[in-house]
């Protein structure tokens, strides 16, 4: 069945195939769930490897569901944690919300979708239902997750709220009648509890498809806001040309696979010819068709124009902000970035400096106690996307 074969691309896990040839021989259109907690107020490149996914269900003419996490978001999904996560607020949730379907609609057709909120359900499940619904699950099946299993092991807090979490996001399964449900790997416990969770409650039980979790900017980590190596979907297209041309080159090609959906024998050409070509040719293309794919075609062209005159032929971009400066004239490095505004706090520009991240006047600064001479006309660059001319008050 051609339609099968490309819901499979890319899969890691699907549970089960059969099971998902006897719902598309026995039902027109299937429930598609896709579950995602407003936790950050921006979706990434690795929330993207899922939605393409969706997005291909929904062009296949099935139901859409993507379920926003309002409700479990107060207790925030424990998956891939060392410890806590930290509470938001119900206002911080709502905000991030809101910004979540606007996103969304850069992959989805959302008016041919549901956008549901677990509020709707989670909110009235009372304390006799909730108990009922615990007894049928044990600690030790809970403990079963590697990140609960570790911090169990290595003595670090396991507070009884997020024991709670995978049962609630189990039970939106339940609540709309899922038929297939989409995740990262790291989700892949959650979900089969959705599977559980449907049994009890005399369900057909959803097909469980995971996709791979898309390593972020810092060549180690999967992609997430809060390890700061995200590339935002919405991001403006200089700086998402810039995030892009800053991975490693050992994962162009995981790039051209989950961002762009090459083909198996797309990916081997690109493969061969990294064995003989700068691999900088196929980051340029890179970053060219994904900020074209997530803005448009004229801003990816204005955004390569801009990297390729900055930061392949050092020249300065068109237009640089201006900052009075009114200080002293002689201060060190670490201060002068500080306190014009382009580093949050002295040590973090402590730590830039140090990395070789500042150029005054096109000389690099790697010392962050260096003392800078404030000039008029002098421009400073921080890292790669960072300029600004200062202009003294007696200029």
């Amino acid at each position: 069945m051609e339609s099968l074969t490309k819901l499979k691309k890319n899969v890691v896990d699907f549970l089960t195939e059969d099971e998902l040839l006897k719902k598309l021989k026995s039902k027109k259109h299937l429930k598609v769930k896709l579950g995602a907690d407003p936790t950050a107020p921006d979706l990434h490149l690795g929330h993207a490897v899922v939605l393409e996914k969706l997005r291909e269900f929904q062009e296949a003419g099935h139901e859409i569901i993507f379920v926003i996490g309002d409700f479990t978001a107060l207790i925030g999904d424990p998956s891939g944690r060392s410890k806590v996560r930290k509470a938001l607020s119900r206002d911080e949730i709502e905000e991030n919300a809101i910004t979540y379907v606007k996103q969304v609609s850069k992959i989805l057709d959302v008016s041919k979708a549901q956008i549901r909120y677990n509020s709707e359900w989670l909110s009235k499940i009372d304390l006799s239902e909730l108990i009922r619904i615990m007894s049928h699950f044990t600690l030790a099946q809970i403990l079963e997750r590697e990140d609960f299993s570790k911090r169990f092991k290595s003595n670090t807090p396991l507070f009884m709220h997020e024991f709670l979490y995978p049962l609630l996001q189990a039970y939106d399964s339940v609540a709309i009648k899922a038929d297939v449900e989409l995740g990262g790997t790291d989700q892949k416990f959650n979900l089969l509890l959705g599977r559980e969770m449907q049994e009890l409650f005399a369900q057909e039980q959803q097909v469980v498809i995971t996709m791979p979790l898309l390593v972020g900017t810092d060549g180690v980590m999967k992609m997430s806001k809060s390890y700061g190596n995200y590339i935002g979907i919405t991001e403006n297209a200089e700086t998402m040309y810039g995030k892009i041309m800053s991975i490693p080159d050992n994962l162009i090609i995981e790039y051209y696979k989950l961002v762009l959906g090459y083909t198996k024998k797309e990916l081997s050409e690109i493969e061969e010819e990294l064995k003989y070509e700068n691999p900088m040719k196929f980051k340029l293309k890179l970053a060219y068709e994904i900020v074209k794919k997530y803005n448009s075609a004229s801003e990816a062209e204005k955004a390569q124009e801009l990297f390729t005159k900055v930061h392949r032929r050092h020249e300065l971009p068109d237009e640089i902000g201006e900052y009075i400066y009114n200080g002293q004239n002689k201060l060190k490095a670490f201060e002068f970035i500080t306190n014009i505004g382009l580093s949050p706090s002295k040590s973090e520009a402590k730590r830039l400096i140090s990395q070789g991240a500042l150029e005054i006047d096109k000389e690099k600064i790697t010392d962050p106690f260096a003392t800078v001479n404030v000039k008029d006309n002098m421009i400073v660059q921080l890292g790669r996307k960072k300029f600004v001319r200062i202009k003294t008050q007696n200029s």
